[in-house]
C-alpha cells in the first residue's frame, strides 16, 4: 500500500474540502468503481460503503485516505462486479451422503421394504452438494481495488487544489482590499485630531470671547481626546494579522484551523477600532473592514 507522488505533492498545497473524484477500472472478469465525494468538516470523517464480498478491506481503505486528506466529510461510494464463472465451485460431502445411505438402509431392513435409493435421489438430501465460493487471494485483489482507489483519491485531490487556488486568490484579493482599508484609517486619523481641535477653539473662542485662551489645558484636552480615540495599535496588530495570514496561505500544511483563528483575531482588532471610532468615515470604514474580515473567514471554513 502506497502513496503516489502525485499524492505526496498534494500534501504541499492548500486545498479546499469540497471534491470529487472517481475511477473505473474493469478487467477481464471483474469491474470496480470508486467514487468519492466531500464537503466541509471540522475534523476527517469518512464513510465507506462497498460491498458485502469487500468489507474485511474496509479498514485498509480507510487507513489509506487518511494518509491523504486531513479534514472534511468524505462520502465513499464503492460498487464491484465479478463476471469470473469459476469463483464457484461444488462441495461433495461424502460423509455425510453415507450416513443418508446407512440410514436409508436400516430403515429398509427395519420394516421389510425394499432398498431401491439411487444416487440421483440420494443427491438430494440436503447439503449432499453445495455450493461454494473459491479461496479470494486477498493479496491480489487488494491490489485491484487500491488501483482503483487510488485513482479516485488523484483525482478527489486534483479538484480539491483547484478549488483550493481559487480561494487562496479571492481571500489574498480580500486582504490586499483591507490593507487598503487600514491605509486609510490610519491617514484619517491625524485629520480627526486636527478637526476636533479647530472645533474646540471655536466653542471656546465663543464662550471667552476676547479672553486669552490657555493653550496648555487646550493641549490637555486634545491629548485626552487623542488618546481615546487612538488606533495605532490595532491597525498594526491588523497588519501583522493579515501579513500572517498571506504567509500562512503558502505554508505547506493543513491550515484551515490556523486561519480561522488568525480571521477571529482581526475580527477583534476591527470591533475595537469600531468601538474607538468618533468619525462617521472611520466608522464606515471600520464596518467595511469587518464584512470583509466575514467573507473571508466564510471562505477559510471551506480550506482544509
Amino acid at each position: 500500500m502506497h502513496i503516489s507522488s502525485l499524492m505526496k505533492e498534494c500534501v504541499l498545497m492548500l486545498r479546499s474540502m469540497t471534491g470529487f473524484g472517481r475511477c473505473e477500472i474493469a478487467g477481464v472478469d471483474r469491474k470496480i468503481t470508486v467514487e468519492m465525494k466531500s464537503v466541509n468538516h471540522r475534523y476527517c470523517d469518512i464513510s465507506i460503503k462497498l460491498p458485502k464480498k469487500l468489507g474485511f478491506f474496509e479498514t485498509s481503505i480507510r487507513n489509506y485516505l487518511k494518509k491523504a486528506i486531513n479534514r472534511g466529510k468524505i462520502d465513499v461510494f464503492i460498487t464491484y462486479e465479478d463476471y469470473s464463472e469459476n469463483n464457484i465451485c461444488v462441495k461433495y460431502n461424502e460423509d455425510l451422503a453415507r450416513e443418508y445411505y446407512e440410514n436409508l438402509k436400516k430403515m429398509s431392513e427395519s420394516f421389510d421394504i425394499e432398498f431401491n435409493i439411487r444416487v440421483s435421489e440420494l443427491s438430494r438430501y440436503p447439503d449432499v452438494f453445495s455450493l461454494e465460493e473459491q479461496t479470494i487471494d486477498e493479496k491480489e485483489l487488494w491490489d485491484f481495488i487500491e488501483k482503483a482507489i487510488r485513482g479516485a483519491t488523484e483525482q478527489f485531490i486534483e479538484t480539491r487544489i483547484k478549488e483550493g487556488e481559487n480561494l487562496k486568490i479571492d481571500i489574498a484579493g480580500k486582504l490586499d482590499n483591507m490593507m487598503v482599508m487600514i491605509d486609510y484609517i490610519e491617514e484619517r486619523a491625524p485629520e480627526i485630531l486636527k478637526e476636533y481641535r479647530e472645533k474646540l477653539m471655536t466653542k471656546v473662542k465663543e464662550i471667552l470671547g476676547d479672553t486669552k485662551i490657555d493653550e496648555s489645558l487646550l493641549a490637555t484636552e486634545v491629548t485626552i481626546f487623542a488618546d481615546k480615540i487612538c488606533v495605532d495599535e490595532e491597525t498594526v496588530r491588523l497588519r501583522s494579522h493579515i501579513k500572517n495570514m498571506k504567509d500562512t496561505l503558502n505554508d505547506e500544511d493543513s491550515v484551515g484551523r490556523k486561519l480561522d483563528f488568525i480571521a477571529q483575531e482581526m475580527n477583534r482588532e476591527a470591533n475595537t477600532i469600531l468601538s474607538k471610532a468618533n468619525d462617521l468615515a472611520i466608522s464606515n470604514i471600520a464596518i467595511d473592514l469587518k464584512t470583509e474580515i466575514e467573507k473571508v473567514r466564510e471562505q477559510i471554513q471551506n480550506i482544509e
